[in-house]
C-alpha cells in the first residue's frame, strides 16, 4: 500500500521520535529500543516532517530558525511580569515560577558561599587573642597596676606604653629564657608578623583656644579647649635638638602622612599630627618612649594619641589593623579606646579560596543576568515598574552587587601595591587602615545584600497563600501603624529628653541624648539598671521609671500589638477563603502521574505489537505477511500509516514479508524496549514518596485486573465520538430555536404596539362610521391570525421533523 503524502504519526511518549530521519529501511534505523515505535515514511523529496497535533513544534526551516534562536534567548529572561500569556497557560506559569525560584536559590547559594568564604570563626579568635595581649595585661609592679583599659592620666599612659604594649609588640625571649633569633624577631605571640613600623601620633590644640571668664583671667592664664580642626596646633615645640626622637616634635600634614580623619569617643580627629615611628627593637623602642616622656611630648595641649600598626598571620591568612586610641579631653583625665580590624585582604591562596573565586565569577554572571532581566522589565513597564517594592529591591541588590564587584577588583590591585612598597622598604609605616576600613564596609554591604536577598524570596513564593500572610498583614495595617508610630514617638522622645536632662550628668546610660534613646528601648525589652537612676535621684528616678513603664510598655506597646493582631486575624480569615495560585506538591504529583501514564501508554503499544506478531503466526508458515500484520493491528485500532511504517522498517528486503531474521530482530528490539520502559517506571516509582508508591501500585494492580480488550475500547471511543457529534448538532439547533423565538417575541411586541396605535387612531376618528370601523377591525384580526399561524410552525417542530428524516447523522442512535 502506498504511504506517500500521508501525515506522519507522532509518538506521544518521546519527542526524539520526531527528530529521527524518515524513510530508512536498514537495520541501523530507529527501533523500539529507542524512543520511537512507529516510523513514518515521507515522499521522495524528503519533505519537511509534518506534525498534525496542535502541541507539536513547527517544522524547522531556514526561515524560522533564527526566530527560534531569538525565542530561546528571550526565554532565558522570561518572568511572570514579562510574559503576557501566563494567565491563560497555567502550566507555563508554573514552570516560569519554578524556574525563577530555582535560579534565585542558586544565586543566593553562590552569594552565601562568597560571604562566608570571607570570614570564619578563626577571625573572632584571632581578634580576641590580640585584644587580650594589648589591652588586658597590667603594668608590672607592686599593688594594683593599670592595664590599657584602665588608663586615666598621663602617668598611666606612659606606664602602659612602656610596659605591656612594648612587651607585646617586641617579644625578646622564649618562655624558657632563650633569646629569639633574628628570623624570629618582629612577631607578636611568635605567630603574627608586624608589617612595617608601629606609629605613635598625637594631635594638639593651641593655648588660648578657649575663652576664660573675666573673673578668672588674672589667675588662669592658659586655656586649652576641646579639639577641632580650627584649634589644632601645627607649630613645632621643644626640645629642639633631640637625637633619639628628632621628628616627633614637628607637625606633619595629613597629605604628608597619607592619613585620614579618625573618629574617637569624644571627637573626630584629622589625619595629620606629630608622629614617631618605633624602631623594630625592644630596647630602642623603649628608649624612644622614655625620651618622649622625659621631654613632655604630651602635655595639656594634647587631645589624642594614636598607636597604629598592622600584623599578618600567615597560618590563617588574616590581617589585623590595630589602632589604640587614648583621648585627653579638655575636662582632664584620659579616655582609652581600641579598634581591631581583622580582614582577609589576600583573597586567593588555598584551594577553597579559588573555589570562592569561581563563585565570584558566577556571581558576576548572575548580576549581569538579573541586570538584563530588570532592564527588560523597565523597558516594558517604564515608570510603573518602580511602584512595586519588589522591583525596587531588585534594583538595590543589583547596585550593591556591582559595588561589591568593583571593590573586589580595587582591593586586589591596591593590596598588591602596598605589599610591593612594603617589601622594598620594610623600615617604614605600613598603612593598611584605609583598606581595612573599606574591607569592613565591603563585608557590611555584602551582609546587607545577603539579608535583602533572603527577604526577596517572598517574591518568588508568593504563589502560596500561606507565604503571603506576612506581607498582606504589614501592607494592610501600614496606615494604622504609621499613625500609631507618630503617637508613640511623641511620648518616647519626650521621655528620652527627660532622662537625658535628669540623669545625663550622673548615669552612663543617659550621658547623651542618642544613648538615652537606646536605653529606653532596652527598658522595653527588660534590660535596665534601676539602681543607677535610683542613686541619681531617690524620688524623680522611680517616678520616671514607673510612668515610662506604664505609658509605653502597658499602654502604647499593647496598642501596637492589638493593631497587628486584628489585622492578622482579618488576613487569616481572608486567606482561608482564598485558593493558592498553585501548589508545588500538586504540580509534581501531576507531573509524576503524567509521566507514568505516558510510560503505560508506550507499554500498551509494545504489548499490542507483540500480540500482533503472535497472532500473525497462527498459520505456522514461518513468515508474517503484510496482510496478516495489517489485519491484526487494524483490529486493535491502529491507522494504516502506522501499520505500514512499523512493517516497512523491519522489512529490509522490501518483499512485504517478515522472515525469521527480520522477526528475530523485531522481537529483540521489542524486548529491549519493554525492558527499558520497565526500568524507567521503576526509577520513577522509586523517586516518588512511599505513600505515592502504594497508591500507584494499587492503581496499577487495579488496572491490570480490570483491563478490557482493545477492540472493545476502540468501539467505545468511536461510539463516544458519534454521540458527541450528534449532541453537538442538537445543541447548535437548539441555539437557533432560542434565537428565533427571541426574534418572534420581539416581533409580537412591535405588532402589539402597532395595533394599539391603530386602535387608538380608529377610536379617535369620529368621521369613520361604526360599520367601517367594524370592517377595519375584522381585517386587522384576520391579518394577525394569519401571521400567528405562520409563526406557530416554530423551529422546534422543524428540528424534530429533520430528526425523523433518514440520513441525518445521529438519527436513531
Amino acid at each position: 500500500m502506498s504511504t506517500e503524502n500521508k501525515p506522519r504519526p507522532t509518538s506521544h511518549v518521546n519527542a526524539d521520535f520526531d527528530k529521527d530521519s524518515v524513510g530508512v529501511k536498514t537495520s541501523g534505523g530507529a527501533s523500539p529500543m529507542g524512543s520511537n515505535i512507529f516510523i513514518v515514511q515521507t515522499d521522495e523529496n524528503n519533505a519537511t516532517q509534518i506534525h498534525p497535533e496542535t502541541y507539536r513544534h513547527e517544522p524547522i526551516t531556514k526561515t524560522n530558525f533564527g526566530q527560534a534562536i531569538l525565542r530561546g534567548i528571550r526565554s532565558l529572561w522570561a518572568t511572570r511580569q514579562t510574559e503576557k500569556n501566563l494567565q491563560t497557560n497555567k502550566d507555563l506559569y508554573i514552570k516560569t515560577t519554578i524556574k525563577e525560584l530555582v535560579l534565585y536559590l542558586v544565586f543566593i547559594a553562590i552569594l552565601c558561599i562568597i560571604t562566608f568564604g570571607m570570614t570564619s570563626t578563626k577571625t573572632y579568635y584571632f581578634t580576641t587573642v590580640l585584644r587580650s595581649v594589648f589591652t588586658e595585661r597590667n603594668v608590672e609592679g607592686p599593688g594594683a597596676q593599670p592595664a590599657y583599659d584602665d588608663i586615666a592620666n598621663f602617668d598611666d599612659f606612659w606606664n602602659v606604653m612602656n610596659g605591656p604594649i612594648i612587651n607585646a609588640l617586641f617579644d625578646q625571649k622564649w618562655y624558657n629564657g632563650e633569646n629569639l633569633t633574628n628570623d624570629q624577631y618582629g612577631y607578636v605571640l611568635f605567630e603574627n608578623k608586624i608589617l612595617g613600623l608601629p606609629r605613635v601620633r598625637q594631635l594638639r590644640v593651641t593655648n588660648h583656644s578657649c575663652t576664660v571668664h573675666e573673673i578668672f583671667q588674672q589667675s588662669i592664664r592658659e586655656c586649652y579647649g576641646p579639639y577641632s580642626s580650627s584649634r589644632e596646633n601645627r607649630s613645632s615645640y621643644l626640645p629642639e635638638n633631640d637625637a633619639i626622637t628628632p621628628n616627633a616634635w614637628h607637625y606633619q600634614t595629613s597629605k604628608q602622612l597619607s592619613g585620614r580623619s579618625t573618629s574617637g569617643l569624644i571627637s573626630v580627629y584629622g589625619g595629620g599630627g606629630f608622629v614617631q615611628d618605633l624602631t623594630p627593637n625592644h630596647n630602642d623602642a623603649s628608649a624612644q618612649l622614655k625620651d618622649l616622656r622625659a621631654n613632655l611630648w604630651i602635655d595639656r595641649g594634647t587631645r589624642v594619641v594614636f598607636l597604629d600598626f598592622t600584623v599578618y598571620n600567615a597560618n590563617i591568612n588574616l590581617f589585623c589593623q590595630i589602632k589604640l586610641t587614648v583621648e585627653f579631653p579638655a575636662s582632664g583625665g584620659a579616655v582609652p579606646s581600641k579598634s581591631f580590624s581583622t580582614v582577609k585582604l589576600i583573597r586567593y591562596v588555598s584551594s577553597m579560596d579559588y573555589f570562592v573565586l569561581a563563585c565570584e565569577a558566577l556571581f558576576t554572571a548572575f548580576t549581569i543576568y538579573y541586570t538584563v532581566e530588570e532592564a527588560i522589565e523597565i523597558r516594558q513597564f517604564k515608570l510603573q515598574y518602580f511602584k512595586t517594592i519588589w522591583n525596587i529591591l531588585d534594583v538595590l541588590i543589583i547596585v550593591i552587587s556591582y559595588i561589591c564587584v568593583a571593590f573586589n577588583i580595587y582591593r586586589q590591585i591596591k593590596v598588591g601595591q602596598i605589599l610591593d612598597e612594603l617589601l622594598k622598604n620594610q623600615n617604614s609605616f605600613a598603612d593598611f587602615e584605609f583598606l581595612a576600613y573599606w574591607q569592613i564596609q565591603f563585608n557590611n554591604i555584602v551582609a546587607f545584600a545577603v539579608f535583602l536577598a533572603w527577604i526577596k524570596i517572598f517574591k518568588y513564593v508568593s504563589f502560596n497563600k500561606t507565604m503571603t500572610q506576612l506581607s498582606a498583614t504589614l501592607s494592610r495595617c501600614a496606615k494604622d501603624v504609621m499613625g500609631f508610630s507618630v503617637m508613640f514617638m511623641i511620648v518616647f522622645l519626650a521621655y528620652a529628653q527627660l532622662g537625658y536632662l535628669l540623669f545625663g550628668t550622673m548615669v552612663d546610660d543617659y550621658k547623651t541624648f542618642s544613648i538615652s534613646i537606646f536605653t529606653l528601648f532596652r527598658i522595653i525589652l527588660g534590660d535596665f539598671d534601676f539602681n543607677a537612676i535610683l542613686s541619681a535621684h531617690r524620688i524623680i528616678g522611680p517616678m520616671f521609671f514607673l510612668t515610662y513603664v506604664f505609658f509605653v510598655f502597658f499602654v502604647l506597646l499593647n496598642m501596637f500589638l492589638a493593631i497587628i493582631n486584628d489585622t492578622y486575624s482579618e488576613v487569616k480569615s481572608d486567606v482561608t477563603t482564598q485558593k493558592s495560585e498553585f501548589e508545588l506538591g500538586d504540580y509534581f504529583k501531576k507531573s509524576y502521574e503524567n509521566m507514568l501514564n505516558r510510560l503505560n501508554f508506550n507499554q500498551d503499544r509494545i504489548i499490542d505489537i507483540q500480540n500482533a506478531l503472535k497472532s500473525a503466526e497462527l498459520n505456522r508458515d514461518g513468515v508474517i505477511e503484510f496482510d496478516e500484520w495489517r489485519r491484526n493491528l487494524k483490529a486493535r485500532g491502529y491507522a494504516d500509516v502506522e501499520i505500514e511504517n512499523v512493517f516497512s522498517h523491519y522489512d529490509v528486503d522490501g518483499d512485504r514479508v517478515l522472515r525469521d531474521d527480520e522477526q528475530r530482530r523485531f522481537k529483540a528490539d521489542l524486548a529491549a524496549k519493554e525492558n527499558n520502559l520497565e526500568m524507567d517506571m521503576k526509577d520513577l516509582n522509586d523517586s516518588h514518596d512511599q505513600h505515592g508508591n502504594d497508591q500507584a501500585s494499587n492503581g496499577n494492580e487495579g488496572d491490570s485486573e480490570n483491563r478490557i480488550a482493545h477492540d472493545k475500547f476502540v468501539m467505545l471511543v468511536r461510539r463516544t465520538g458519534r454521540m458527541e457529534y450528534s449532541i453537538g448538532n442538537i445543541v447548535s439547533r437548539i441555539d437557533n430555536v432560542l434565537n428565533k423565538i427571541e426574534t418572534i417575541e420581539k416581533g409580537k411586541t412591535k405588532r402589539r404596539e402597532a395595533l394599539t396605535k391603530i386602535l387608538n387612531s380608529i377610536s379617535a376618528d369620529d368621521k369613520m362610521g361604526k360599520e367601517m370601523k367594524h370592517q377595519q377591525l375584522e381585517k386587522m384580526i384576520r391579518d394577525e391570525l394569519e401571521e400567528h399561524n405562520t409563526d406557530c410552525t416554530t423551529p422546534v417542530q422543524s428540528v424534530f421533523q429533520k430528526a425523523r428524516t433518514p440520513g441525518v447523522p445521529g438519527n436513531g442512535r
